[in-house]
């Protein structure tokens, strides 16, 4: 279909689509067995100028915005979900920066992640999930400095990133109106890294705890101001989900590509499989499901970029609803290859096992369910 793409987004996406094709497909499984995190992918990555395509021209970027991070992250992870997560990931650490940084702190820092320095959100804690407003994770004054002391858990990008931000409490006493976000950069004295997780999916995408001991932090690298931490954090999803639901969508489009060529190729009872109508109504199926997710996924990023200022409904929808597709998707992926889809030789089980993970994590599907419907009652009360 053709969704009017600018001269610029259809760039973004026909050079992030070669990429995956060229440079990423070649390598998924070798990454996805050998659980390294593909550094010579994001070089090409860097040097592509695809870290930068989101990011404001006087900060180094491209200018584009989150439709050009939804086309990237689609298009990477139509060939890997993991590998696609070193770019993905990096945003959502960006945008923190990017929302509600000081022009000091852009200037600092964005033209590196635009260079392709890998950046990383901290947020999740053993004990604040889908309850971010219990985060334990403290940030005291003292001068110059605010001292971290926490864990944080299964973050993203973790030990490979070079720029955290990270929210913390300093304030206990006002729950969540006590929590701020601080810039923290890997070197500094107090930053240390628990073991990379061992994952069902993702598995080239580092994932780690990321542990503060008495870690001194500049108060300059303090985000806005005391308080703001919770409010950054959510603008920040409503920004990102997009971009978690356009990895899900890549995935999805992925497993359908191998399931369709697949289908035009087996043949049983001397014929292809994709002659038979339930395995045409299979794929039927799974291409108007990713259609219309696409579809969703692309207004919602337009709607964003044009300013519109309550997107909490919309951008839970475009997660929440495809990470459902690519579940869906990748599991009748497996199914039309039949045994050999169950094997670790072919795609599309690793497909599956990408797409779970959209389902839960920057909000499970079923927080997702409760915003959605908190927006539905809240407009009927108008």
């Amino acid at each position: 279909m053709d969704y009017l793409l600018n001269e610029q987004q259809k760039m973004v996406r026909d050079l992030a689509r070669q990429i995956a094709q060229e440079k990423i497909k070649p390598v998924a499984a070798h990454y996805d067995e050998t659980e390294e995190f593909a550094w010579p992918i994001m070089k090409v990555l860097a040097e592509s100028d695809i870290f930068g395509i989101y990011i404001p021209e006087q900060y180094g970027g491209l200018g584009g915005g989150i439709m050009e991070m939804c086309l990237a992250t689609e298009e990477l992870s139509r060939a890997c979900g993991a590998i696609a997560l070193g770019f993905a990931g990096t945003a959502l650490g960006t945008f923190p920066i990017l929302l509600y940084g000081n022009d000091e702190q852009k200037k600092k820092y964005l033209p590196a992640i635009a260079k392709g320095k890998i950046a990383a959100f901290c947020i999740t804690e053993a004990e604040a999930g889908s309850d971010a407003g219990s985060i334990k994770t403290s940030a005291k004054k003292d001068g110059d400095h605010y001292i971290l002391n926490g864990t944080k858990q299964w973050i993203t990008n973790a030990g490979e990133a070079e720029i955290y931000t990270v929210i913390a409490m300093t304030d206990k006493t006002k729950g969540a109106r006590g929590a701020s976000a601080f810039i923290v950069e890997k070197g500094m004295k107090g930053v240390d890294f628990g073991a990379k997780e061992k994952k069902l999916g993702i598995r080239a995408s580092a994932t780690r705890e990321v542990i503060f001991t008495d870690c001194k932090v500049p108060k300059e690298n303090l985000i806005s101001k005391e308080g703001m931490g919770f409010i950054a954090a959510m603008k920040t999803f409503d920004n990102s989900r997009p971009g978690v639901a356009a990895q899900a969508l890549g995935i999805a489009q992925g497993a359908l590509d191998a399931a369709l060529d697949y289908s035009t190729k087996r043949i049983q009872f001397g014929q292809p499989i994709s002659s038979f109508q339930a395995i045409q109504h299979m794929l039927a199926d799974m291409a108007m499901q990713i259609e219309a997710t696409r579809a969703l996924i692309y207004a919602t990023a337009r709607m964003i970029d044009a300013g519109v200022k309550d997107i909490a409904k919309e951008s839970s929808m475009t997660k929440c609803l495809a990470g459902d597709v690519a579940m869906k998707v990748a599991t009748d992926a497996v199914q039309i290859f039949g045994g050999y889809g169950y094997m670790r030789e072919y795609p599309v089980e690793k497909f599956m096992r990408d797409a779970k993970i959209t389902q839960i994590y920057e909000g499970t599907n079923q927080i997702q369910r409760n915003v959605i419907a908190a927006h539905l009652i809240k407009g009927t009360k108008k």
